[in-house]
């Protein structure tokens, strides 16, 4: 069973950047991002293929967001780049217990508020 635990969420203002971490314990084979703002509905950012590395963004956050994995700290990174208003949310990343590519998370983190305002 896999085990995440999110950080580096805050606040940050307009055009500036964080770096969201999920450190991930048990086996894993893809991991994905996910926000949601409230009234809204859970949106998916982006994911990474554990193994082949091939990773994958929603058009929202394409040219901003970048996914990274530290093998060694088994944990997935969330950089993200030029933040505006429209990204405040509750992030969350998400592990898949099959392998291949990310289609669906079966264990969750807690997730990390990330709040964009001058």
């Amino acid at each position: 069973q896999v085990q995440l635990v999110e950080s580096g969420g805050g606040l940050v203002r307009p055009g500036g950047s964080l770096r969201l971490s999920c450190a991930a314990s048990g086996r894993t084979f893809s991991i994905g991002w996910y926000r949601q703002a409230p009234g809204k509905e859970r949106e998916f950012v982006g994911a990474i293929n554990w193994h082949i590395n091939n990773i994958y963004y929603s058009d929202s956050v394409k040219g901003r967001f970048a996914i990274s994995r530290d093998n060694a700290k088994n944990t997935v990174y969330l950089q993200m780049n030029n933040l505006q208003w429209e990204d405040t949310a509750i992030y969350y990343c998400a592990a898949q217990a099959r392998p291949g590519a990310f289609v669906r998370g079966d264990y969750w983190g807690q997730g990390t508020q990330v709040t964009v305002s001058s």
